[in-house]
Order: structure tokens, then sequence, then C-alpha cells
């Protein structure tokens, strides 16, 4: 085995990934103390919660103006394109390795390179809720801010409690992400190896 150190991170993705992290948390923490917590026992104070989900979600959502337009500039985009053909398979392949081949300590069938940044199955994940689930929770984000903007009606049913029920859904799903993530982060030498990585920048490829 020998190790090769590959810059993969640059230092806007890591300084947005830092902050954009912290942000899901805390609209995770609130939206949740909002819809969920007694009323009379919540996590997080009512007006608090509330304050405090719609100004991170304000910064969530510049957050990802920014990463949308230097995603493009910096050519990062590529990382998240993905073909059809073959695709089931890939995923599955990948799959097996995490509940599986990582526990055997068998090689990983699609490792880390500069032109392969993501597995098949970190690629689908990340364009889905990159490109799919968090321009989502930004719009109906914003729409809940400005309700003037929502249908008050949609097939006679509440244009407002669509757009919440869409909200939540989406932001379900991106909780779900991110515990998948950290879980996914952890494979490797040791757990703390990948943390390290968003740290400085810089990939410890394994090599045969």
């Amino acid at each position: 085995m020998s190790n090769n150190r590959i810059y993969l991170y640059p230092v806007w993705l890591r300084i947005w990934h830092g902050v954009n992290a912290l942000c899901i948390i805390l609209l995770g923490v609130t939206g949740i103390s909002m819809q969920y917590t007694n009323i009379d026992n919540p996590l997080i104070q009512f007006n608090n919660a509330v304050s405090i989900h719609n100004f991170v979600g304000v910064l969530t959502s510049i957050s990802y103006i920014f990463y949308f337009i230097a995603n493009f500039y910096s050519n990062n985009y590529k990382h998240y394109k993905f073909e059809l053909k073959g695709l089931v398979g890939r995923l599955m392949k990948q799959g097996e390795y995490y509940v599986i081949g990582y526990l055997k300590g068998l090689t990983k069938p699609f490792p880390i390179s500069l032109k392969e940044k993501f597995n098949p199955l970190q690629r689908l994940s990340y364009f889905a809720t990159m490109y799919m689930l968090v321009p989502a929770v930004v719009i109906t984000g914003t729409a809940l801010l400005y309700p003037e903007m929502i249908l008050e009606r949609f097939y006679n049913m509440s244009g407002i409690k669509i757009t919440a029920f869409l909200h939540s859904l989406a932001g379900f799903f991106i909780l779900i992400f991110v515990i998948i993530h950290l879980y996914v982060i952890t494979i490797g030498k040791n757990p703390l190896k990948n943390f390290k990585s968003i740290i400085d920048g810089y990939h410890d490829a394994e090599g045969h």
C-alpha cells in the first residue's frame, strides 16, 4: 500500500460545507421544535425557534446561491454528473460494499480519485439533495416567508398547507441525508480520516 495525497476540496468548498452543515442542523432542530415538540414545554421557545429558523433559512438560501455559482465556475459540478447506463448495477455494488464489504475489509469498488471524487451512491444522493431537495426547501421556505406569493387554493386544497407540507417533507429527507452522510464519512482507515480531509482539503488515496 502507498499513500498519495489528492487535493479534492478547495477552500471555498470547505468553508461553504461548514456553513451549510451548521445551517442544516439549526434548521432541523428549530423546525422539529416548531412542529413536533410540546407547546407547553418546547425544545426551543416557539418565537425564538421561528426567528432562528427564518434567519438561518435566508442565510442558507444565500449560501446555496453562492454554491451553485461557484460549483459551475470551478467545474466541481462534473462530479455530480452520472450515466444512466449500468447505474443500477453500480449502485448495488457500492451498497453491498457499505453493508458487507467494508466490514470484511474488502477493497473499495470505486476508489476516490481526482477524476471520480464520488462513488455512484454518493453521486446520485448528492445530486438529488443539492439539485432537487435544497432548491425545493429554498423555494417553499421563501414562499412561506412571503405567503402572498402562494396560491390560496390548489385543486381545492390550501396552497399554504401544501407548501408547508412540501417544505417539511424536503427538509426531512435532507436531515436523513445528513445522518447517512455522517455515517459514510466515518468509513476509511479510521473514523476521523474524512473529517481531516474537509479541514485541510486533502484526501489520502490508497494505492495498491
